[in-house]
């Protein structure tokens, strides 16, 4: 504790006493993944004065996934780990011990926002390891996620944050960077479900399958329309800064399938982004989807599938997951009458 605040490392051993037979393992791996985000909040907000090349935005999601394997492959906590950015599993070296977790990470997701000084992040999941296997195999991190053990973002901003679930709740911590250390600064995180925002590409809008079509119709047509009040819509083209957007303000994001994502099986990758995110968004109350099913219900089948994802307030993803469901078994008939699903934009006004 310093000055009457919570640090991670506190936080993280007083959860670790709630738990018969702890030894440790896991609340130090989560710190190990702390450090390194650490570092990687630092050389962003270096920017273009740390990065010895001529591009700083490869140079620092080379640097940013280098600080988390450099962090974690030598400490005998994990098995192995995946990274989005990496086209195989990352192994332990036979020189290291080998732990009892496996570790999927996007070393510095939204990287294309560098040049814009706008928001990008660190996503990372933690799932266990087969027991009895001492070399990690692609297979073993095709769990789903549901038997996530924990997951967590970074979020590189005007501050750095750290959003942690360990399946029970969700906090928030906030790097003072005066002590070095993640604070507690938002304990049990709850999503509010009176949402009023929602967000999503409107440039995709050709594309859109009839239920999203549906709802953003609803949800423009505001006060005067069958929802009755007004929405806002939002998009940064930034997941970790929509999800945190979600976290603390409520509303409702939309990647959905569409015509364009369709053969690529959808835009999100399921383990490194989806499957961490609705972890931390069913953690805090509220829910996430593909459009027809429950993402941590879903079970990969490759280390970078893709996936479709909604996620936010409970309430409207219920009624998201409705209007697929109408729509895959023939209830919305009469909504083809409207015409949101003729040729007219959502957005031109004739």
């Amino acid at each position: 504790m310093h000055d009457g605040r919570t640090t991670l490392t506190q936080f993280i051993i007083e959860e670790q006493r709630h738990v018969k037979g702890a030894t440790g393992d896991f609340s130090a791996l989560l710190n190990d993944i702390a450090t390194a985000c650490k570092s990687i909040s630092h050389a962003i907000s270096r920017g273009c004065l740390g990065a010895d090349a001529e591009d700083p935005q490869v140079y620092l999601e080379h640097a940013a996934g280098d600080f988390i394997v450099k962090s974690n492959v030598w400490t005998g906590r994990l098995a192995g780990m995946a990274s989005a950015d990496a086209a195989d599993i990352v192994p332990i070296p036979a020189k290291y011990p080998r732990g009892k977790y496996l570790l999927t990470f996007s070393p510095l997701n939204g990287s294309g926002n560098l040049d814009i000084n706008f928001m990008t992040g660190t996503i990372f999941s933690v799932l266990r390891a087969p027991d009895g296997k001492k070399e990690a195999q692609a297979k073993d991190f095709l769990q789903p996620g549901s038997q996530q053990v924990a997951a967590g973002f970074v979020l590189y901003g005007a501050s750095t944050r750290l959003v942690l679930t360990t399946g029970n709740g969700v906090n928030g911590f906030m790097l003072d960077r005066e002590i070095g250390e993640f604070v507690l600064t938002h304990k049990n995180i709850v999503i509010p479900d009176n949402a009023n925002t929602f967000a999503i590409n409107a440039s995709n809008e050709r594309f859109w399958e009839p239920p999203v079509r549906r709802y953003v119709q609803e949800c423009l047509a505001g006060a005067t329309g069958p929802r009755g009040h007004d929405f806002g819509m939002r998009w940064v083209a930034s997941l970790i800064a929509e999800a945190y957007r979600v976290l603390t303000r409520g509303g409702v994001f939309l990647y959905p399938v569409d015509e364009k994502t369709r053969d690529k099986g959808g835009r999100l990758g399921l383990l490194y982004e989806a499957n961490p995110i609705a972890f931390i968004i069913e953690q805090a109350g509220g829910g996430a989807i593909t459009g027809r099913n429950r993402i941590l219900d879903v079970t990969p089948t490759e280390l970078h599938q893709r996936a479709p994802f909604i996620f936010g307030s409970k309430s409207e993803v219920e009624r998201l997951h409705g209007y697929h469901m109408d729509y895959v078994e023939g209830r919305d008939h009469n909504s083809y009458d409207l015409p949101l699903f003729g040729t007219r934009s959502l957005f031109r006004h004739e």
